[in-house]
């Protein structure tokens, strides 16, 4: 059996300038306190002596490889992104950055959700992605506009009540 995968859809390069700060002080995190932590733990643990049997060494390299990983992930990702901090031109539309309420046709529940990059969804927060299909079907709508979108648990509709915008 093959371990070839196809590979992950592109994500979109929007972030928001407090999601790009976040992404900015993880980087600056583990590059200056916790790596160098882990390497000093890891140079203590093989100065004792037998590698193959240490397990404090080898919980350490895996340590050191998943903060190298996340490095090199966030360092590539940062120069690859696009800082969005400006309101759209029609803040009436939904638009990146727009924080909608919306209401499901079916069951009456409101819910709010703010669009944001892929890089800082959270979802028990509201926040979803651009490249989610809720998010997607709801671009450009405006108040009072009703739409179909194919859901994981079925396809829901909703009705856009409210659109803003955080201030500037």
């Amino acid at each position: 059996m093959s371990r070839w995968r196809p590979p992950a859809e592109k994500s979109t390069a929007l972030i928001t300038a407090p999601g790009h700060a976040r992404l900015k002080a993880e980087l600056d995190e583990l590059w200056r306190q916790r790596r160098p932590e882990v390497v000093k733990a890891l140079a203590a643990a093989a100065a004792e002596g037998d590698r193959s049997e240490n397990a404090e060494y080898t919980y350490r390299k895996k340590q050191l490889g998943e903060i190298d990983r996340r490095v090199r992930y966030l360092s590539k990702r940062l120069e690859a992104l696009r800082v969005v901090d400006t309101r759209p031109s029609d803040p009436d539309a939904v638009f990146f950055g727009a924080t909608v309420e919306l209401e499901n046709v079916d069951s009456g529940e409101t819910v709010i959700y703010r669009i944001v990059g892929p890089d800082e969804t959270d979802a028990p927060a509201g926040w979803i992605s651009i490249d989610s299909p809720l998010a997607r079907a709801l671009l450009k709508k405006r108040v009072d506009d009703e739409f179909t979108v194919e859901l994981p648990a079925g396809p829901h509709t909703f009705a856009v009540l409210s659109i803003h915008y955080a201030p500037d």
